[in-house]
């Protein structure tokens, strides 16, 4: 196992990319130091040159294996099973990006195979590392929510792909492995999976463009556990960029987590009510990434921590893909 300070590495210098090297440029280097980016793309290692101009840059993959100790994968989903083995048979750790995968037989089997040789791998599920999260488990765990009836998951896009990820238009967009459903809404199914426990798909419906366009809207029934789930997203729904809400009934209250970072109580009047502390998506993305880089340290040295797992990140991914096919 490595000693620390972790040498952290990115593949791939698109969205994601960036905003975990610029976390990992900020983090303690007494724990973790980058150790530079790669991306097959001269115009994504370009723009790497000019926005953290400090930051190592690799002309092959292997090469970049080769100086790290662990790896963000933040390619597109495409080449994740490829690029996680790679990393794996390096003796590299690994963060991936989700979702993990868009054909779901393979992935069954690279999480088999990695499972086997002890590849120490996690897929990037930020709810591990939400303070929101963390509140909605205080008011559980406090009764304010009572025993849990239903829950209500809800996104909503102006348009798709959302205005920060125009880059990536090229495959956000396609039916093939873009789409909010495995982009956002796989995220909620993994915050309701943690829980809950293990989502069992009822029915679905998608709708889509002519052409290869992604989905513009999805409608499922699920359970969790027995907990009846419901799960609607439309593109075009709103006048907001994203939009999206996470919503507990319970038999003393409702809470909800809005907008991924907000949590919310059902107050007597029928308002929802914030704590004094709640910051917005925007302001609190920042920490959170530096939760899960010192979770990506802890996993890297072989210790405890509380990243998404392979298998929670495949069954995620089997839902998902369910649900895009109805």
């Amino acid at each position: 196992m490595p000693h620390l300070p972790v040498r952290f590495a990115t593949i791939g210098f698109g969205i994601m990319g960036e905003r975990m090297l610029r976390a990992a440029v900020a983090h303690d280097p007494a724990k973790l130091i980058v150790a530079g980016a790669w991306d097959p793309s001269p115009d994504a290692m370009q723009r790497l040159a000019r926005e953290l101009p400090d930051v190592p840059a690799f002309a092959t993959l292997e090469a970049l294996l080769a100086a790290s100790d662990a790896v963000h994968i933040a390619s597109p989903p495409t080449y994740h099973l490829q690029q996680l083995e790679q990393a794996v048979d390096a003796g590299v750790a690994v963060l991936c990006e989700k979702p993990l995968a868009v054909d779901v037989t393979a992935a069954r089997a690279t999480v088999a195979r990695v499972s086997a040789k002890g590849g120490r791998v996690a897929v990037n599920f930020p709810f591990t590392s939400s303070f929101g999260v963390d509140q909605l488990n205080d008011w559980r765990k406090s009764g304010a929510i009572g025993v849990p009836q239903r829950l209500e998951i809800e996104a909503a896009f102006a348009a798709w792909p959302r205005p920060w990820q125009m880059a990536a238009a090229s495959w956000l967009s396609k039916r093939g492995d873009g789409g909010f459903t495995r982009e956002v809404l796989s995220h909620f199914l993994f915050l309701t999976l943690r829980q809950f426990g293990p989502l069992t798909l009822h029915s679905a419906s998608a709708t889509y463009p002519a052409g290869d366009g992604a989905e513009t809207a999805i409608c499922a029934t699920l359970s969790a556990a027995g907990l009846p789930v419901k799960v609607t997203g439309t593109v075009g729904g709103t006048t907001k960029p994203d939009h999206n809400l996470w919503t507990l009934h319970g038999s003393a209250g409702q809470v909800r987590l809005r907008d991924w970072a907000v949590t919310e109580k059902l107050q007597p009047d029928g308002t929802w009510a914030a704590p004094a502390e709640a910051r917005s998506n925007e302001e609190m993305r920042p920490l959170v990434l530096q939760r899960q880089l010192n979770k990506v340290i802890a996993m890297t040295s072989g210790a405890p921590h509380t990243l998404a797992t392979l298998q929670e990140a495949l069954a995620v991914q089997e839902l998902v893909e369910a649900m895009l096919q109805a």
